[in-house]
């Protein structure tokens, strides 16, 4: 059975009040391919558009993401986090960027969809920025990376 559905089937929050508090961490990446036209414009770590810094405000825009996560994502328990932080990775000679949200807490339940948001939400605002440039922004491969903390954890191969 599927844990956010109820014996009947019906959506349902997962009841976590039984579980201990833990320390539970998640690190996931999304990679954004780059057009040729935006990714000329990569120097020094950073894209400057008329817009401002990109990956300065993908940065910002992913640990508010994070943040807001139950906000977007039904039945996801509003968490307290401890730490977030996004980190942009520019592979010129690919023409792409990874994105890295690296997430901790500590809390009845895990930290996973609070990173795969961060990293979303910072691909998403780098397409936002970037469009007025190139709308040939490709992002994909958003994954976890990894999870520690509760049952079990998780490291990707």
């Amino acid at each position: 059975m599927l844990s956010h559905l109820d014996a009947k089937g019906q959506p349902a929050m997962v009841n976590v009040g039984e579980k201990a508090v833990t320390k539970r961490t998640a690190h996931a990446v999304a990679i954004v391919s780059l057009p040729p036209e935006l990714a000329a414009l990569l120097k020094d770590g950073e894209i400057h558009t008329k817009k401002g810094p990109i990956f300065h405000t993908a940065v910002l825009a992913g640990v508010m993401g994070a943040k807001r996560t139950s906000d977007l994502i039904p039945l996801c328990h509003p968490l307290a986090l401890d730490d977030c932080q996004i980190e942009i990775r520019p592979d010129s000679s690919h023409r792409e960027v990874a994105i890295h949200c690296r997430v901790q807490t500590h809390a009845k339940t895990g930290v996973e969809m609070e990173a795969l948001t961060g990293a979303t939400v910072a691909a998403l605002t780098l397409y936002d920025m970037g469009k007025a440039v190139s709308h040939g922004i490709v992002i994909r491969d958003v994954r976890l990376v990894e999870k520690t903390g509760g049952k079990s954890d998780y490291h990707a191969p």
